[in-house]
């Protein structure tokens, strides 16, 4: 704990300005993180979205050979 001297003002004022500088830039790293995040679910979902389109066209295929072996 510091103590608390004449003339710490300044010191202290400067401290407090850089714990907020640090603080702001963490929270531009944590949304720029966010951001990439969401770009990649995104991503994902819509190549999840093709994946499985193309699953149900082959499945169809696979069902309509079926049918025609009986």
């Amino acid at each position: 704990m510091r103590t608390m001297r004449v003339g710490d003002g300044e010191i202290d004022k400067k401290f407090e300005k850089q714990r907020a500088q640090i603080s702001i830039e963490f929270i531009i790293i944590i949304a720029a993180v966010v951001a990439v995040v969401l770009i990649l679910v995104n991503w994902m979902q819509k190549t999840a979205e093709k994946g499985t389109e193309k699953m149900s066209k082959k499945a169809d295929e696979v069902f309509k050979v079926i049918d025609q072996i009986e």
